[in-house]
Formats: C-alpha cells, structure tokens, sequence
C-alpha cells in the first residue's frame, strides 16, 4: 500500500466516522476520491496556486458564492479569485465533511469549513462557512462543475 492509499483509507475513515454513514466499496473510493480533490483545490489556494482554476474547474463550471450577485462562469471566478489574490491570502483552512452522495459521474458533497485570511493589511481574520460542491468524473479525474456556499454571517 502507498502513501496515497494509506491517506485516502485515512481519510475515508475519519470522514464516514464524522458522517455516520456506512458506503459500498466503489462509493467508498470515489467518496476519498472526491475528498482529495476538494482539499487539493482549497490547497492550492492557500498555497497561492494560479493554475487550479483551469486544472479543477470544469469548462462548463458555474459557481455562486454568497457573497456574490449571481452565479459566476469559469471565466468569471477566474477574474474574481485573481482580485482577491491582490487583497490577501488564506493562511489556513480546515474542512469537515458532512456528507458526500455519489450517482454515477457525479458527485455532491457538504462540508463546512474554518480559514485564517490575511488582508493586505496584515489584519487576520477567521471565518466559518459551509459548501456544497457539486463535481463531475471526466477521463481527467473529478472537476468542478458547480459550488453554493460561502461565509456565516
């Protein structure tokens, strides 16, 4: 067993320990799967990564966050996450996985969250929120197609 398997067997626990709920095998592996990739997206981010939008985003993605007007394209989250680079940077981040449900090549998961942001200010605020990802399988691995969430208020 590798280190991949070993941190997606990990991670499945503590995700059907946290959730409850027992899945089949094959729903078992695509659930670690889909975990991985929504934490290698809010790594990426926090790492200052520019690619993953274009890597993770599938092409036909529509996302509406909270605190924005309308849902929002590929292009259009592109532009925004590139404005939010210049005004800070998350520091830290922690998901906790609700539930994820698994129907052929999609997926939905719920989760809430906990990051650290740092304004360009150098003020540092923590915030909680809570997703819902909704992702496809292509022959690339799972994408993005949609995402609600955001901040509590």
């Amino acid at each position: 067993m590798n280190a991949t398997q070993s941190f997606k067997i990990a991670t499945l626990l503590m995700f059907a320990l946290q959730a409850g709920t027992a899945l089949a095998q094959d729903s078992t592996d695509d659930a670690a799967d889909v975990i991985l990739v929504i934490e290698e997206q809010w790594q990426a981010e926090q790492n200052g990564e520019k690619d993953w939008l274009d890597e993770m985003l599938h092409p036909s993605f529509s996302g509406w966050q909270k605190n924005a007007p309308a849902p929002r394209s590929k292009t259009s989250t592109k532009l925004w996450d590139r404005f939010s680079d210049t005004q800070g940077k998350m520091l830290e981040h922690e998901l906790y996985f609700q539930n994820i449900v698994i129907e052929g090549d999609v997926a939905v998961a719920h989760y809430f969250y906990t990051s650290a942001y740092e304004d360009k200010d150098d003020e540092v605020e923590v915030s909680n929120g809570r997703y819902t990802d909704i992702l496809v399988r292509t022959d690339d691995g799972w994408r993005f197609i949609a995402w609600h969430g955001g901040d509590d208020e």
